[in-house]
């Protein structure tokens, strides 16, 4: 005689086998369900990446790029370390606006004035690759002159006023004026040589329409349009006007020296506006 048991074996079994079928169904719908969020969500992924990457390059071309300082020829408005924002629409654009200079067209679209006194991005001339930084100081149909170490507009002196020494990373004590420019804007100029460099005379030099004439902060240490490497800026050239610092460091402390870098970011220059 076949026990209870025995006899509900088979209809065991047999759910046993069908609940297994079903838990089976469900993880490979889970894997399903896990494979498509992933892909959705790698695709998401991807598509936010070019859409950063997208932005960042329209807004590097067309409203802001950010430089950085390599030099002291501006001092003491920049120093060496300094990170900045230069706005690309001041001027209007050129070749020199977009990447790589293209695509190549000659003059500006939406061209603006540029005022005196302007800090100014520009591609050196003549060979128009390196990106400088300078001052100007001379408008289309400007005479300029250096007399002295006095900057001369149009055959009249340009005011200056001695203040305060400026002290240098090394402790050295440098010549400072503040300069008004005859419309009326003021900045910080050096005078290392004490009016005697090799800059500080110099013939008349007409600017010519559609040129300015730039000029460093740092008098005696700055090749800008008085020297013949340079002279002229092509309007075409101007590539921004610069705006503010967002960073500035000593160079204290090497990329790899994480735990320098607090000590050697410049933090009251930190957003500074460049006048």
């Amino acid at each position: 005689m076949t026990s209870k048991n025995e006899a509900d074996k088979p209809e065991r079994a047999k759910a046993d086998k069908k609940e297994t079928k079903t838990v089976s169904k469900s993880m490979a719908g889970f894997d399903r369900i896990v494979e498509n969020l992933r892909e959705l969500l790698w695709n998401d992924t991807i598509q936010t990446v070019v859409y950063a990457f997208a932005i960042a390059i329209f807004v590097r071309v067309v409203a802001f790029e950010p430089f950085n300082i390599p030099s002291g020829s501006m001092k003491p408005t920049l120093l060496v370390g300094d990170y900045l924002f230069v706005s690309k629409y001041s001027y209007g654009y050129s070749r020199y606006s977009f990447l790589f200079g293209l695509p190549p067209f000659e003059g500006r679209i939406w061209e603006s004035p540029v005022e005196r006194g302007d800090v100014a991005v520009f591609r050196k001339p003549p060979e128009n690759e390196i990106d400088y930084i300078k001052r100007i100081v001379g408008l289309p149909g400007d005479s300029i002159q250096m007399l002295k170490g006095v900057l001369h507009i149009n055959g009249e002196p340009v005011k200056r006023e001695r203040i305060e020494d400026f002290v240098d990373d090394y402790g050295r004590k440098i010549i400072q004026y503040v300069e008004t420019l005859p419309n009326g804007r003021q900045h910080k100029i050096l005078e290392a040589n004490n009016d005697t460099g090799h800059l500080d005379n110099t013939p008349v030099f007409v600017v010519p329409e559609g040129h300015y004439f730039a000029m460093g902060d740092n008098r005696d240490n700055s090749a800008d349009s008085r020297v013949k490497d340079v002279r002229f800026i092509p309007a075409q050239n101007l590539v921004g006007r610069a705006e503010f610092l967002f960073f500035s460091t000593d160079g204290s402390a090497a990329f790899w020296e994480v735990w320098k870098w607090p000590f050697a970011i410049r933090y009251k220059r930190l957003f500074d506006g460049v006048e």
